[in-house]
């Protein structure tokens, strides 16, 4: 039996994490959460191999007393304050993030943790310099307070390896989208609006570009490094692979839901609305064993399984 433990696990990712591990009869998988973003009604249904406990990573005592008792063999570490605007605002929170990186590694390396994975993100590239953006070459320059603490994870995850041996892997996650997802997210945002046939809001000109995941696709790639034990002790990109305009993402999801919704454009944001983002996947693609999902067939799965905030679940 694996003892697994999923940090920020009823959130959108960790959630749909936790229901592909327990496909696993051989996985136990615990789930924390603090329930500020999470919500109980993303997990999966109750299971003698998985456990949830409501606890604050950031909390030393909290969490100590859980990694100590369960002496878990593998880390999720994807508990987080998110959303690049809410992170601005809320600039003091995002940094006691640290903590929790702090105390997820020190436990895991005293635990005997055999390996740790860690949720990063593309906000750590900044403003596109290269393109595709390559995890190896591509410069971190971002300066938001999200970013920071996401760069600061992956260095305490190299320096623990370094002194004490502790393997991880960091996944530097790209705009995912699937029906558990926030509405504070542009795709289900879009989609909201859509289905309420609602003035759809796009800031500036909207040609900003982006690439979106579908959430399987995430996960098999994530769950693909940590089965067959690929990328230990290095970074991979989990991202879609064709950029698109935020404009043509309002009209593409217009246009699927039979809306009339208008295109209404907003002032650019002030900070934090990045030009470009378009990630090489070249090392994902040998952890997906068959072709990503296309983003209107993943926008269609998501109407057709019935969006989460409009089942009236609050985020």
């Amino acid at each position: 039996m694996r003892n697994i433990l999923i940090t920020g696990g009823a959130g959108f990712i960790g959630s749909t994490l936790t229901e592909f591990l327990l496909r696993t009869p051989n996985n136990f998988v615990v789930v924390v959460d603090n329930l500020v973003s999470g919500n109980l009604k993303k997990l999966p249904a109750a299971a003698k191999n998985f456990k949830f406990i409501k606890a604050n990573v950031n909390n030393r005592k909290e969490i100590s007393e859980i990694m100590m008792s369960w002496k878990f063999d593998y880390v999720f570490h994807y508990a987080a304050v998110m959303g690049v605007q809410h992170t601005l605002a809320n600039p003091l929170l995002v940094l006691n993030d640290v903590e929790g990186i702090k105390n997820i590694l020190e436990l895991s390396k005293n635990i005997g943790v055999k390996r740790v994975f860690y949720s990063s993100s593309s906000e750590i590239y900044g403003e596109p310099v290269e393109y595709p953006q390559n995890e190896l070459t591509t410069p971190l320059n971002s300066r938001l307070p999200y970013a920071i603490v996401k760069n600061i994870g992956e260095a305490y995850l190299r320096s623990y390896k370094q002194e004490f041996d502790l393997d991880y892997t960091i996944f530097r996650f790209f705009n995912t989208y699937g029906a558990k997802q926030s509405k504070n997210f542009v795709i289900s945002k879009f989609l909201i609006h859509a289905l309420k046939n609602e003035d759809i809001p796009v800031y500036g000109d909207g040609n900003q570009t982006r690439t979106f995941c579908y959430i399987d696709d995430n996960v098999k790639a994530c769950l693909n490094a940590f089965y067959k034990n690929i990328y230990v002790n290095d970074v991979v990109n989990i991202g879609g692979e064709n950029e698109i305009t935020i404009l043509n993402l309002a009209k593409i999801i217009i246009d699927i839901t039979g809306s009339s919704s208008k295109i209404v454009f907003m002032p650019p944001l002030k900070e934090g609305d990045m030009s470009g983002r378009h990630p090489d996947i070249t090392k994902m693609k040998i952890l997906i064993d068959s072709p990503l999902i296309p983003l209107k067939e993943g926008l269609n799965i998501m109407i057709k399984n019935g969006l989460f905030e409009l089942n009236n679940v609050p985020v």
